[in-house]
Parts: structure tokens; C-alpha cells; sequence
């Protein structure tokens, strides 16, 4: 640990999740959950149960079981790859106890899940919880969203502000564990010392406008930050459960040199995952 008021370590990670039931829900179908790998690295995920299923609660808690234990069991993979396979285990984990469980049947989940490892992030993504970057105080979504009406807004055929309020916004195009196979978006990024992450469930982000949420980010630390979300999604009377995990880089970033070839040894190991 730095001692007080020494500069941050190369690519120091200040991390915290919580979730909460909100105001109009009886039971909490979100999860959340983290694993740090030393200082410089770590994975943060969010899941949040599909309502209309039986499963929900149980599904977003298995989703993150799962993908956390998988993420830790294929070191020494590259941290990337090790995400995108863990969604997948993820995946099949929630389908095949949808399968043998009668009561569970069609049970699924949202996912979204961002590794930080030496200030690169990779997120895998699947559904509507979002990762936004805060970067300069400005916030940027980096995911897109998986229901009806984002995909109607992306073809140009309803605006944002109607896709706000629009009954298809809870509408999944994907989802975790409906499927056997699950296909899973990608991100990739190199952060900058400052920079921030927010992961969070539509609870959240459906009450609190960007710019609402990119304020209640600055100036504090990941698990104030988090504490700010939830209580001022909850100060709206959010009708949702929310969910609110913030990963912040303290210490400088040092881009790593590429080796030849690596990017395609890359790609071609996530294809066979």
C-alpha cells in the first residue's frame, strides 16, 4: 500500500459494488460482485435478473458466481480472454440448471462485466446494464443496449428520447442463459490515470440522466461514488432494483508494447472459446 501522501503506484485500482432493492421492489434481482488480482488489476461485473422469468434472482446470482470463479480458474490466460470465456461458462451454468430445474425454465439474465489489468479494460457485455468511461468529467457509454427499442433507435426508426419511455426498452434481444450459446459484445480500451468506470443495472440509469450520474461520480471515491448513485436513484423513487459498481484508475498507465502477432494470437484464441 502507498504510504500517505505518496503519488499512486503504476496503475493503482480504487474499487467498489452495491447493489440495493430500490423503493418499489420487494426483492433484489440484481447482483453484484469483484475479485482483484493484486493492486493493478481487477474484474467488476453486474447482472440483473430478467423479471419475467421465475429464475431472475437466481439467475443474476449465478451469472456472477460463475463468471468470478471461471475469470480466477483460467489463470494464467490473458486476462481478456479469460472474460470473454467466463461470460460464456456463465451462460451455460444458468442454462443448464434452467434445464433441470422445472421451476427455473427460461430463467436469464443481463451481464456486463469489465476487467482493468495495468490500466487496459476489456468488457464483455450481453442485455441492458451498462459500462459507461467517466473521463474529464464527462460521461461516455461504451456499451450498446440489447432491447427492441435500442435496436430500432440504431436503424434510425425511433428517436432516444422516445426510446426512453417506450414499453420495448424492456424488451432483450439477448440475454445470459437463454440460449446455449450466447453472443457477446466486446470492448477494448486503454484508460488514462483519472479515468473511471461505472457499471451499473437500468434501475439506475433510467432515473438519473448522464450528466446526473457523471456529477454524482466526480470527486469521491469508488465506494462514496457508489453510495451517491444509489441514494440519489432511490431519492427518485426508482421502480427498479439498482445496481452501481465504479472502478477508478489512481495511478498512472503505462502502455504495454505489443508483441508481433498478438493481437491475432488473441482474436483467434476468444473465437475457439
Amino acid at each position: 500500500m502507498n504510504g500517505q501522501g505518496a503519488a499512486p503506484e503504476v496503475g493503482v485500482l480504487d474499487v467498489a459494488v452495491l447493489t440495493d432493492v430500490g423503493t418499489g421492489r420487494e426483492h433484489n434481482e440484481d447482483s453484484c460482485g469483484l475479485v482483484h488480482e493484486g493492486e493493478r488489476c481487477a474484474v467488476v461485473v453486474v447482472a440483473d435478473g430478467v423479471s419475467s422469468s421465475a429464475g431472475g434472482e437466481v439467475a443474476s446470482a449465478l451469472a456472477v458466481e460463475t463468471l468470478l470463479r471461471a475469470f480466477q480458474e483460467r489463470r494464467p490466460d490473458v486476462s481478456a480472454v479469460r472474460l470473454y470465456r467466463a461470460v460464456q461458462d456463465a451462460n451455460i451454468e444458468i442454462y443448464d440448471r434452467s434445464v433441470v430445474v422445472p421451476e427455473l425454465r427460461g430463467m436469464a439474465t443481463t451481464l456486463t462485466a469489465a476487467v482493468v489489468d495495468d490500466g487496459h479494460l476489456t468488457a464483455v457485455h450481453v442485455g441492458d446494464s451498462r459500462l459507461y468511461l467517466w473521463r474529464d468529467g464527462a460521461l461516455t457509454q461504451l456499451t450498446k443496449d440489447h432491447t427492441a427499442a435500442a435496436e430500432k433507435v440504431r436503424l434510425g426508426l425511433m428517436g432516444k428520447e422516445r426510446a426512453r419511455s417506450h414499453p420495448d426498452r424492456c424488451v432483450l434481444t439477448r440475454s445470459v442463459g437463454r440460449e446455449l450459446i450466447v453472443s457477446r459484445d466486446r470492448v477494448s480500451q486503454l484508460l488514462r490515470q483519472g479515468d473511471a468506470l461505472l457499471l451499473c443495472s437500468d434501475g439506475l440509469y433510467n432515473v438519473l440522466e448522464d450528466d446526473e450520474l457523471a456529477a454524482l461520480v466526480a470527486g469521491k471515491s469508488s465506494a462514496e461514488a457508489c453510495q451517491a448513485l444509489v441514494a440519489g436513484a432511490n431519492a427518485r423513487g426508482t421502480p427498479d432494483n439498482l445496481t452501481a459498481c465504479v472502478l477508478r484508475v489512481l495511478g498512472p498507465v503505462t502502455p504495454r508494447p505489443e508483441s508481433p502477432g498478438l493481437g491475432q494470437r488473441l482474436r483467434s484464441l476468444i473465437k475457439r472459446g
